[in-house]
């Protein structure tokens, strides 16, 4: 006993000893990004730039050849139907018409009237089914009320119905423009007719607009001497506009008709939504800047959001679209660095009281951003991001 206390402080450099190869042999945490599932909506989209388009234009063209005089239209005016004179042409002296040359022009009345009666078919099928659209939307709202059929089935009878409206207002501007084309074309068969003996000289051909809207570009601004069939002015309605959107092929064949539209980056400040309308069956060659062959393929969409919050938007804009293509409601995600795959199936690493664990999880859709969880998660879960080799199961971890 009278020993010990002489030997007290070797043991205490032992213990110290003991204790400084234990905390030198001791596991140290591995310093990982750490992130949490979360629970809420994810929609997948298709990102693509694309231009605006007025969705009819009217290129007026000169029906008799002669004096031109100078348009006075400039680009953004407006003009409204029968009423804006558009040109005004003297025509020349008329030439003697031989028999071919009228059978010729009277053809072309002919054609003409058969365009009207075509014109005049379309609006009324396009009224018919617009009218259809109007009643399955009325019905549609009284079922949502009652619950009777899902959120999605009345947004879809809502698309119709607006898909409807802007067939019918084309429609219309097709039998405004094929009665047009009938004045047009019946004045230069007069015109070209030789006068009987004691009549005047055919005076001046007024030429007056179409529809209602604005002009787009004048083509022959200035006076001169104009041949038959030669472009004069460009006219369209800016509120009925348009979006064409090239996307790869690939993404294409995911895009449905009345996918929603969501149109960024477009100079407002707002977002501006749309539906599509149509995906073209052909696809087309692009070089990208990279020097790469693409096959692209044009996705037409109609805007949803009133004239007034895209006043500003004109015909051949640049956009940013984001075509939604798949949705999920209330569902678990992760980021997508969470995720890797391990012998043919997709795993995390999950933190559970300091500890990495394997955790083998069935995944759903994906952003590119965020990815659903079908199982294996619950939100909340802390998961390990980018893990490295040095990640393992049962391997200490520490948040970074």
């Amino acid at each position: 006993m009278k020993r010990f206390p002489r030997r007290l402080p070797l043991y205490f450099v032992l213990l110290g000893l003991a204790a400084l190869l234990a905390y030198g042999f001791w596991p140290v945490p591995v310093e990982v990004e750490v992130a949490q599932a979360d629970r809420g909506s994810l929609v997948v989209t298709v990102d693509d730039d694309g231009k605006t388009r007025i969705r009819e234009k009217y290129v007026v063209s000169a029906p008799v050849g002669g004096k031109l005089f100078r348009i006075d239209l400039e680009e953004g005016d407006a003009v409204e139907h029968g009423v804006t004179v558009l040109a005004r042409i003297e025509p020349g002296d008329p030439a003697l018409l031989d028999a071919r040359a009228e059978a010729e022009a009277l053809a072309r009345v002919q054609a003409s009237e058969a365009g009207v009666r075509q014109a005049d078919a379309s609006l009324l099928r396009a009224s018919e089914a617009h009218h259809l659209a109007l009643n399955e939307l009325t019905r549609a709202r009284q079922l949502i009320q009652a619950r009777s059929i899902s959120t999605s089935e009345f947004d879809e009878r809502e698309h119709q119905e607006r898909m409807a409206q802007a067939d019918l207002k084309s429609a219309e501007f097709g039998v405004a423009v094929a009665n047009f084309e009938l004045e047009l074309t019946k004045a230069a068969l007069i015109r070209s007719r030789p006068g009987t003996a004691g009549e005047p000289p055919p005076g001046t051909l007024t030429i007056t607009s179409p529809i209602d809207g604005q002009v787009l570009r004048v083509l022959q601004e200035n006076a001169g001497v104009v041949t038959p069939g030669a472009a004069l002015i460009e006219i369209g309605d800016p509120h009925d506009l348009e979006m064409e959107i090239d996307v790869l092929s690939t993404d294409a064949v995911r895009i449905q008709p009345g996918a929603q539209v969501l149109v960024e980056h477009w100079g407002g400040g707002q977002t501006l939504e749309g539906a599509v309308r149509m995906v073209e069956p052909s696809a087309f060659l692009k070089i990208s800047a990279l020097g790469v062959e693409e096959q692209r393929v044009n996705v037409i969409a109609d805007f949803t959001s009133p004239y007034e919050q895209r006043r500003t938007l004109g015909d051949g804009y640049r956009i940013e679209a984001r075509i939604v293509v798949d949705q999920a409601q209330d569902v678990v995600k992760v980021p997508v660095g969470t995720l890797f795959h391990q012998r043919g199936q997709w795993h995390v690493y999950r933190i559970a009281r300091g500890h990495a664990e394997l955790q083998p999880v069935e995944i759903g859709i994906s952003d590119g951003r965020e990815t659903e969880i079908i199982q294996g998660l619950s939100a909340g879960d802390q998961l390990v991001v980018y893990p490295t080799d040095q990640v393992r199961s049962g391997v200490r971890v520490r948040g970074g």
